[in-house]
C-alpha cells in the first residue's frame, strides 16, 4: 500500500504523525454539488439494489454533449458523476474520500494556528475531482476543499500549485472562473499525454478569473531541469499574486521509475523542486496526489519535505 510506504519514510525520517480528528466537512458544498455529494454518500445502495448489480458502481454509458436532463435512476447518475472506469463507488468510498477531507482540513487547523510547513498524506487524492464528477481515483477534491476552509478562516488570497504528472484538471475546474484562488499546474502536455482533456496553456481562467489559472505543460521525456524551470516560472507567477498561503498538490508520479510516469524526474529532480518551493515566504501546506508503487516512491517524499521546510 503507497500510503504505508509514504508514511514509514516520513516517520523514519524523523517527522512526527498525527491523526486526523473527525471535522464538519460543511464546507464541501462550497466545492461540491448537493446531488454529487448525495451520488457518492447514498449511491450505491440504489445501484447494490438492481439486478445482478456488481459490488461497485462502474457507468457503463455517459451523456453526450448534447445531453440537457438529469436522470433519477442510478445508472444515469453514474454516467453523468464518474467520468469513467478509474473511479469506481464501492461500500467504502465515501468514508475512504471523507478521510481525506479530514485530513486535509486538520492540515488547515495547523496552518491557521501558525505552522509554517505541513503534510497531508491523503488517500484517496482529490485533484482530478470536479464540481460534480470523479475522475482518474479522485472523488472529492481535498486541496479545492482545504482552500475553501481557510476562505473561511480569513485568507484573503490563495494559490494552489499542482506539480503531478496528470493536469489538475479538477481543481482548474473547481476555480476557473475566481480570482481570489490562483491555479497553476506543472505537468505532462495533455496533447501527447492524453488523459484529462484539459491543462493546455492557453487555458487561463474565465470571467473574473481570466489570468488566475496557469498551466505549464512539459513534453514527455522531461528531465529535472525541464521540470524545475517550469515550477520556478509558476513560482513567479505564485510570488506576483501575493497568496496569504501556498497550496501544494503533491504528485510524485513524474518520477523517471513510477510507472505512470513520462518523465526522466530523479529524486534530486524533486529536492530542487522542493527548494523553489520552499522559498516561498509564507506558510506552504502539501496535499499528497499521485505516486505509484516503485522502489524509490517514499525516498522522493522525504528528499521533498526536507528541501521544502523553511
Amino acid at each position: 500500500e503507497r500510503a504505508d510506504v509514504l508514511l514509514a519514510s516520513a516517520l523514519a525520517a524523523g517527522h512526527e504523525a498525527l491523526k486526523a480528528k473527525p471535522t464538519d466537512a460543511s464546507v464541501l458544498r462550497r466545492v461540491h454539488t448537493a446531488r454529487y455529494l448525495d451520488f457518492l454518500e447514498n449511491g450505491i445502495n440504489e445501484w447494490l439494489a438492481l439486478p445482478q448489480a456488481g459490488p461497485e458502481i462502474v457507468p457503463t454509458t455517459h451523456p453526450n454533449r448534447f445531453a440537457s436532463r438529469y436522470a433519477s435512476h442510478i445508472v444515469a447518475r453514474a454516467g453523468f458523476h464518474l467520468a469513467g472506469t478509474a473511479a469506481p463507488v464501492g461500500r467504502g468510498t465515501w468514508a475512504a474520500a471523507r478521510s481525506s477531507i479530514d485530513i486535509a482540513l486538520n492540515i488547515g487547523s495547523l496552518i491557521a494556528s501558525g505552522e509554517r510547513r505541513a503534510y497531508g498524506l491523503c488517500r484517496p487524492p482529490g485533484h482530478h475531482a470536479c464540481t460534480d464528477m470523479a475522475w482518474g481515483f479522485c472523488y472529492l477534491n481535498n486541496i479545492a476543499t482545504l482552500a475553501e476552509s481557510l476562505r473561511m478562516q480569513g485568507a484573503e488570497h490563495i494559490a494552489i500549485l499542482d506539480i503531478d504528472i496528470h493536469h489538475g484538471n479538477g481543481t482548474q475546474q473547481i476555480f476557473y472562473d475566481r480570482p481570489d484562488v490562483m491555479t497553476v499546474s506543472v505537468h505532462a502536455d495533455p496533447d501527447k499525454f492524453p488523459i484529462f482533456f484539459s491543462g493546455y496553456a492557453d487555458e487561463v481562467g474565465s470571467g473574473a478569473g481570466a489570468g488566475f489559472n496557469l498551466n505549464l505543460p512539459l513534453k514527455p521525456g522531461s528531465d529535472d531541469s525541464a521540470f524545475v524551470d517550469a515550477i520556478s516560472v509558476g513560482m513567479r507567477k505564485v510570488r506576483d499574486f501575493g497568496p496569504d498561503v501556498l497550496l501544494v498538490s503533491l504528485g510524485l508520479d513524474a518520477y523517471r521509475a513510477d510507472p505512470l510516469s513520462v518523465f526522466e524526474v530523479s529524486t534530486d529532480g524533486f529536492r530542487r523542486a522542493a527548494e523553489t518551493i520552499g522559498a516561498f515566504d509564507g506558510p506552504v501546506a502539501l496535499l499528497q496526489e499521485g505516486g505509484y508503487p516503485c522502489s524509490e516512491l517514499g525516498d522522493n517524499l522525504v528528499a521533498f519535505l526536507a528541501a521544502v521546510d523553511d
